[in-house]
């Protein structure tokens, strides 16, 4: 408890970190209020009947921060954007050019790359509202739209979704934290209070054992998130001895901390964006007037509706990614080839190809537990909605998940810089 106390002083009085967090507690407050602005020509009634009876549409509006329970301008939430980033990591394992410019190129590789998937970003977001607006057309939820106001709603919905990423970098660049995630965190947070609230409003007595299992699960899930965040392997290093005049420099020996789950929460929210885009799109081609689009787009729908298939590739998403995005932000060849230019090396390892082999095995291994708990963790809460019918507990537990990785990651970033500041 002092040293927590000691931290906040810390924090509160070192003016350079306590603007950074005000930066970011006025971004999430702007994130806020643009999430209660409408697009007009709502049907709300017909609406909040629409969302609280599908599963999909709550998860959706969860990532949007509320805003598409009252159709905000930002009602895509950073969804365009996180599918952008996707579909552009993806490439990298295509095109060896994409892979260099993100690993080899340092920031100004970087730097362009993540330009390329801002760019990506518009049309992704024009796609998604058309299909969007379009499918609540046919809901009834929204009134039909003349093609001066679809394009005027299509552009107000993509420019507020491009607002949110824009208002992401600027938290990632000047604030504290990942800008992306913050606003994902602020948007789960802010839908709590309501979700808890219709939960207690329908409790069944005769449902009590399930609420103390989703209450001793959340429990469990907050336990293991925190212990696999933290949780690493390290490797020895050596740094070989160099006689330079009458001097020894080197021989100092300290370790290369490999996590068990290198990916963090990205593998969850990279799954999420896959399984939501093309729900949405399909939903779409379903009205499309063509008898095998139609077909085609009903069994795609059935299938996904299939909470057995929906687990199994929930699971399978999760579990791919982690590796994924641990082999394109990990590479051990060039963690070997940084080991050998300081003359460093693993002890009982020849320095080259055979310290890249050991790192890559040693984290194929580690990441392979890190992968393994993360899509138990993702599926647990569909398992047990299956057991207890209670649909709030599915899209609560993927929040819980991504609302306990954030704040960890957050702290570790405060602590990292209350470090800086200290030295």
């Amino acid at each position: 408890m002092a040293n927590l106390v000691h931290k906040i002083k810390l924090v509160l009085g070192d003016k350079i970190l306590r603007n950074k967090i005000i930066f970011t507690l006025f971004v999430l407050v702007l994130f806020r209020m643009m999430a209660a602005i409408p697009i007009p020509g709502i049907d709300t009634f017909r609406l909040e009947q629409f969302i609280s009876g599908n599963d999909f549409f709550g998860l959706l509006n969860i990532f949007s921060g509320g805003g598409l329970s009252n159709l905000s301008i930002i009602m895509l939430g950073v969804s365009p954007y996180i599918t952008s980033s996707i579909i552009m990591q993806l490439l990298t394992v295509m095109f060896p050019k994409l892979k260099a410019m993100y690993q080899e190129e340092g920031d100004a590789g970087r730097r362009k790359f993540s330009q390329y998937s801002r760019l990506l970003t518009v049309p992704l977001a024009l796609m998604q509202g058309y299909a969007f607006v379009v499918l609540l057309q046919n809901q009834g939820i929204l009134a039909k739209l003349a093609t001066f106001d679809l394009v005027t709603n299509l552009i107000v919905i993509g420019a507020g979704s491009l607002l949110l990423m824009w208002l992401g970098e600027l938290i990632t660049e000047f604030g504290v934290g990942n800008g992306v995630s913050l606003i994902i965190f602020a948007g789960i947070v802010s839908v709590l209070p309501s979700s808890l609230g219709k939960l207690l409003f329908s409790f069944d007595a005769s449902q009590l054992p399930a609420y103390i299992g989703f209450i001793a699960a959340a429990l469990v899930v907050i336990w293991g998130v925190v212990i696999i965040t933290e949780a690493e392997r390290p490797i020895p290093i050596t740094y070989a001895k160099q006689v330079r005049g009458n001097k020894v420099y080197g021989g100092v020996s300290t370790y290369l901390p490999l996590r068990v789950n290198q990916a963090g929460v990205i593998p969850i929210i990279f799954a999420l964006s896959i399984l939501l885009f093309p729900q949405m799109i399909v939903r779409f081609l379903v009205n499309v007037n063509n008898a095998i689009i139609q077909k085609v787009s009903a069994l795609i729908l059935s299938l996904l509706s299939n909470q057995l298939f929906y687990g199994a590739a929930y699971f399978f998403l999760v579990f791919v990614f982690t590796y994924f995005y641990t082999a394109i932000t990990f590479d051990p060849d060039s963690i070997s080839k940084n080991l050998q230019r300081s003359g460093a090396f693993i002890p009982g390892v020849r320095p080259g190809v055979s310290t890249s082999a050991y790192i890559a095995k040693t984290l194929f291994r580690l990441t392979m537990i890190g992968a393994l708990f993360l899509g138990i963790i993702a599926v647990l809460p569909l398992i047990v909605k299956a057991f207890t019918g209670i649909s709030a507990v599915a899209i609560g537990g993927t929040s819980l998940l991504i609302v306990v990785s954030v704040v960890i990651d957050l702290i570790k970033k405060v602590d990292a810089q209350i470090s800086a500041r200290e030295y």
